[in-house]
């Protein structure tokens, strides 16, 4: 392990310079900034932290709250935007601070990582419809970057998120192209804002083709497989079942098609599905993996952009406010022309009277 001293000699750079290079001054270059940070790596150089703290008011930490009761955070998706956003983070020497809390505490923990210095910036998840966090940071003077959007004023903040909206119109477009008319939503919790964008996107794709929004084909839950395959039992015992599903998650996804199965129906022939985000690390659901069609959002690529601007925002850097990505379709095997299956629909009837 190297002293500052060994490593300035290695580099022929100052110890000055090199101590400013780690502790984020702007008066060094990006290049030699990144030319220590990887020598500091390599020779397992840390400087110390509360030294580093005191001299330049800077922990070189980005904090991470989250509340224990909201169950979309702690899962895998969660877990592949740490991935990209770590990327990020070790790239440009900075640390990562998760703070899991109670969600009644979770205010609280925002005004302690301030008033304890204890990290330069916070990445918002999850926003809610009507969210209070970033008025909150704002007054607080903690810089910020939220990903996601909430439905209110979003140009008074930073944020980095998909266009849902545009993401689930396209998808049930594409449905009804293949001559569906019976699509059913298997969409997330609708106070998050996400989730009311992606309703927005898939009724008005219905409307503009003249078909009646159906509010028994639509259902908002977690996005996990218990409740995609409840939703699949409801929408099966209609007497008029959906030829089609447009679900928000794998996780989901999984669910349906398990009880799609039960009836017999695979995806392609007895129902067509689509899937929203299938680039995650611990499932490949797409159509090379398990050959859905999908609506393919990277969110690895959302940690790295939310990362990437509030890093900038920290430093001083001039930097895009604002990210919409953009989702887009892949076919896979799960989606067809419409065939409704007479048998299919008579299992659902009440059988005829004889006579």
């Amino acid at each position: 392990m190297a002293n500052l001293k060994q490593l300035s000699e290695k580099l022929g750079l100052s110890q000055t310079t090199i101590s400013r290079a780690l502790n984020g001054y702007p008066e060094v270059s990006e290049a030699t900034r990144r030319r220590v940070i990887e020598a500091a790596r390599e020779h397992d150089y840390e400087p110390n932290s509360s030294a580093r703290r005191l001299a330049t008011g800077k922990s070189r930490t980005i904090g991470h709250v989250v509340p224990i009761s909201h169950h979309d955070m702690i899962n895998p998706h969660f877990t592949d935007f740490i991935a990209g956003a770590g990327a990020v983070y070790n790239r440009r020497g900075y640390d990562m601070l998760i703070s899991v809390v109670d969600s009644a505490q979770e205010a609280a923990t925002y005004r302690a990582l301030k008033r304890n210095g204890r990290v330069d910036g916070i990445i918002v998840h999850a926003p809610i419809v009507r969210d209070p966090r970033p008025a909150m940071l704002r007054k607080l003077g903690l810089p910020f970057v939220v990903h996601g959007r909430t439905l209110d004023d979003e140009a008074s903040y930073a944020w980095v998120d998909v266009n849902n909206c545009r993401a689930f119109r396209e998808a049930t477009q594409h449905l009804i192209g293949l001559g569906h008319r019976r699509i059913a939503l298997v969409n997330g919790l609708e106070h998050m804002a996400f989730a009311q964008r992606r309703r927005e996107g898939y009724e008005s794709a219905l409307r503009e083709a003249g078909i009646a929004v159906d509010g028994t084909l639509m259902s908002s839950d977690e996005m996990i497989e218990p409740a995609g395959y409840e939703a699949m039992r409801r929408f099966l015992a209609l007497a008029e079942p959906p030829t089609a599903v447009l679900c928000a998650s794998a996780l989901s996804a999984l669910g349906v098609m398990g009880a799609a199965r039960e009836d017999n129906l695979l995806p392609g022939t007895g129902i067509s599905i689509i899937c929203y985000d299938d680039c995650l690390s611990f499932l490949d659901i797409g159509p090379d993996g398990m050959g859905l069609t999908v609506m393919r959002s990277a969110i690895r690529e959302a940690g790295e952009h939310c990362a990437s601007m509030l890093i900038d925002r920290i430093e001083g850097r001039q930097t895009a406010g604002r990210i919409l990505l953009e989702a887009k379709l892949i076919e896979g095997r799960s989606t067809a022309r419409c065939r409704p299956a007479p048998g299919r629909r008579a299992a659902h009837k009440a059988p005829a009277t004889p006579g």
